[in-house]
């Protein structure tokens, strides 16, 4: 996994399609558990799901994804800003590698575990 900090050939793509795969599962998600959510409450539940600091980052240092990622010397991997483009770019990869943007939102919610931050341990 690479940072844009480490190389021109990096996961940044990966990284915009898995936060597509992601906000596309939880949407869906949340639309099959009330079909009536409103808009407002649909947009604070995808804001909280992909927001960096709590959410994402947490997820991506429990699966351990800073100590995979590579970045340059001068860029820590710990960020939390680092941690969730590789956690993204994870299920990006998972939609490239099936071909399926469903299996990767599929294993984002065996990952999530449908909570903010809530990533199982490794």
């Amino acid at each position: 996994m690479t940072h844009p900090s480490f190389s021109e050939e990096n996961n940044r793509a990966l990284s915009m399609l898995g936060a597509s795969v992601i906000e596309t599962s939880a949407t869906l998600h949340y639309l099959q558990q009330d079909i009536d959510i409103s808009p407002g409450d649909l947009s604070l539940r995808l804001t909280a799901i992909s927001k960096v600091e709590t959410s994402c980052a947490i997820d991506g240092m429990t699966l351990g994804l800073e100590k995979i990622v590579r970045v340059s010397p001068k860029t820590n991997s710990s960020v939390p800003s680092v941690v969730c483009s590789a956690f993204r770019a994870f299920f990006g990869a998972i939609a490239v590698d099936t071909g399926k943007a469903d299996d990767a939102g599929d294993v984002f919610w065996t990952v999530h575990k449908g909570k903010v931050g809530g990533a199982l341990a490794c």
